[in-house]
């Protein structure tokens, strides 16, 4: 299956089960609507407001953000007041940043012959020094360690993205993780080993990716499973009637949400 182009979602997905894969990359199936998960509309919630208001000083500007796009995700009552407390911490955090010069950044930039790697980055800074720093919203319960983010493959394409769309050598840029329900900021500086070794680690995928046929994406049973939003047409956990069923259900509202939009 010839890409030219990949993400860090796509390189984890074809890592985490080659059957996921198929269904989002090759199928471009629509995720279930019970895959919708509580946490997952949060998130994104949270991550709209600290994109537009990035430029808010009060707690009141943030409410008033909140209050226009909130209708967007169904928020689950379990999630009541910790809208304000990720508001609080980011007026907190956020004062102290200057010289931002992009949010939810969009990139595409080249790794290899024709091979490309595309994204969106939170939150880009540049500092008076000439240094920038990538920061990703976390609002997830579980935090990343310092030693786990050097290992973060998502922010280390972040940073390779980063050197090539401003010019900036490795070791002057800042990768960091902030966590606006606990007010944290974990961060790292990788090596320019570090990154080079990960551009060719997406490389090596690209091609395992190409080198495959549609027949021998397989499912794999994992840790990953239990968040996965296709579970409920997989063959390791529904027999074959359930998944052909599911699967064709979601191809129908795949080709009627494309009548709609046309």
């Amino acid at each position: 299956m010839y890409i030219n182009t990949i993400s860090e979602s796509k390189y984890q997905t074809f890592k985490q089960c080659q059957l996921k894969y198929c269904f989002r990359y090759v199928d471009r199936l629509p995720e279930p609507e019970e895959a919708n998960t509580e946490a997952l509309h949060f998130g994104s919630y949270i991550h709209k407001v600290l994109e537009d208001g990035v430029e808010a000083t009060t707690q009141e500007e943030l409410e008033q953000i909140a209050e226009s796009v909130k209708g967007t995700w169904t928020i689950s009552k379990k999630y009541e007041g910790k809208d304000s407390t990720c508001f609080r911490n980011f007026l907190e955090f956020n004062a102290g940043l200057e010289g931002s010069i992009a949010t939810e950044l969009v990139f595409q930039v080249p790794v290899k012959d024709d091979i490309t790697l595309n994204g969106v980055i939170d939150r880009v800074i540049k500092g008076k020094d000439g240094g920038y720093l990538v920061i990703d919203y976390k609002t997830s319960k579980r935090e990343k360690s310092k030693v786990d983010l050097y290992q973060d493959s998502q922010l280390k394409g972040y940073v390779y993205a980063i050197s090539k769309l401003y010019d900036v050598p490795i070791k002057n840029i800042v990768a960091a993780h902030y966590y606006p329900l606990t007010n944290n900021f974990v961060h790292v500086q990788y090596s320019v080993p570090q990154i080079n070794a990960h551009v060719k680690n997406i490389v090596d995928e690209v091609w395992k990716i190409r080198k495959k046929k549609k027949a021998e994406l397989k499912p794999s049973r994992n840790d990953f499973c239990n968040w996965c939003a296709y579970k409920g047409l997989c063959p390791e956990y529904n027999d074959p009637q359930t998944c052909t069923k599911k699967f064709d259900e979601l191809k129908a509202k795949k080709k009627t949400s494309s009548k709609n939009q046309k």
